[in-house]
C-alpha cells in the first residue's frame, strides 16, 4: 500500500515543480498587499507610495528567489536533483554520446 503524503511534503513538490509560478505569485501577492496597505496610510503623496510599494515588491522579490534557491539546494543535497539532470540521465546515455579522445 502506498504512504500517503503529509500536506508539507505535497506543498514542498509543488512548490519544487512550479518554482517560477510560486516566485511570481508571492511577488503578486506582496505587490497588491503593500499597495493597499500604503493606499490606506492617508497623508503620504501618491509618488511616496508607489515607491514604498516598489520597494517592497524587490524584497519580496529577493525572498522569493532566496527561497527558490534553498528548495533547488535542498532537492540537490537531498538526491533527488533537478529535472534536468533526470532528463539528461533518461535520453543521454554514453554509448550515444562517444567523447572524443
Amino acid at each position: 500500500m502506498a504512504e500517503e503524503k503529509s500536506t508539507m511534503q505535497s506543498m514542498r513538490e509543488w512548490v519544487v515543480d512550479h518554482k517560477l509560478r510560486a516566485v511570481g505569485t508571492l511577488w503578486l501577492t506582496g505587490v497588491a498587499s503593500s499597495i493597499a496597505y500604503n493606499w490606506s496610510r492617508p497623508g503620504m503623496k501618491t509618488s511616496v507610495k508607489i515607491i514604498h510599494a516598489r520597494l517592497h515588491a524587490q524584497a519580496l522579490t529577493l525572498a522569493a528567489l532566496a527561497g527558490s534557491a534553498l528548495v533547488e539546494y535542498y532537492d540537490h543535497r537531498s538526491g533527488s536533483g533537478s529535472r534536468v539532470h533526470q532528463y539528461a540521465k533518461q535520453f543521454i546515455t554514453p554509448e550515444s554520446n562517444p567523447q572524443k579522445e
